[in-house]
């Protein structure tokens, strides 16, 4: 942090936070589409999915997501879990950039399992969490857990593999959902044995360019070890809640105000 001191840097990002971790913040976010819902399994439902097209244009990823939703009855858990094959037809036609039918109907098939057989996916991302006390072993086994039904090799691609260096960045926007307890009506805090000091920064052009601009991250790449020096940058400013300031970030970045 060269140019900046550490102090006023703290006090900008913290002013912003403010500014941008509000309710109406929602609206225009993915996030909007798990706050349909009040059932904890319908949240975590809602919110993967959601997080999963999380890419591109946004005014699409809330409307393709919401068409998810509307093909689910707006019921996703009892959905997964009861969904005949009959029913499933219609994800076939699903496309969201480079997301096709196929890996639709794997992703729902791969929930249902889930939830059948690893008891949910608090208890996956909880239980690869604790192997090695990271987000990346959290990520990691998530990944192996959700790939073990049979698919097609193009599906993979759709579900971060930070062994291979990926950012990771929709899983992290995930997991800030269901971990952060930021009691604003915008992130969930569903899940209480992640610990919100572990959270790593969702990391995409806007918070990575953002990040450079304030002498937070010098690595060029958006991959992992980007994401890891970034969060070590932030977790000196809160090492309680690093990723709040995933707020200040994107809201700078997305308006323009560096």
């Amino acid at each position: 942090m060269s140019h900046i001191n550490t102090d006023e840097l703290k006090t900008y990002l913290d002013q912003k936070y403010n500014e941008y971790n509000v309710p109406s913040f929602i609206e225009n976010d993915p996030v909007s589409i798990p706050h349909q819902f009040d059932k904890k399994e319908d949240i975590e439902i809602a919110g993967f999915l959601a997080a999963t097209i999380a890419w591109g244009n946004r005014k699409s990823i809330i409307n393709n997501a919401n068409k998810l939703m509307k093909w689910m009855g707006y019921f996703p858990h009892e959905f997964i879990l009861n969904a005949s094959e009959k029913e499933l037809i219609i994800f076939n036609q699903f496309v969201h950039r480079t997301m096709n039918g196929i890996d639709t109907v794997y992703f729902l098939k791969a929930l249902k399992n889930i939830y059948v057989n690893h008891a949910g996916l608090e208890t996956v991302f909880t239980k690869g969490y604790q192997r090695e006390e990271s987000l990346f072993s959290s990520i990691e086994y998530f990944r192996k857990v959700f790939l073990e039904l049979p698919h097609e090799h193009r599906t993979e691609k759709h579900v971060a593999n930070v062994t291979k260096k990926s950012s990771g960045k929709r899983l992290c926007m995930y997991l800030r959902w269901m971990v952060r307890n930021d009691k604003r009506g915008v992130d969930f805090g569903l899940w209480k044995d992640i610990p919100t000091s572990s959270l790593m920064l969702p990391l995409d052009v806007h918070t990575g360019n953002v990040s450079r601009k304030l002498g937070l991250l010098k690595r060029k790449q958006n991959d992992w070890l980007a994401v890891e020096e970034v969060t070590e940058s932030l977790r000196k400013l809160n090492s309680n809640d690093p990723v709040k300031y995933d707020f200040s970030l994107f809201g700078i970045g997305v308006n323009k105000e560096l």
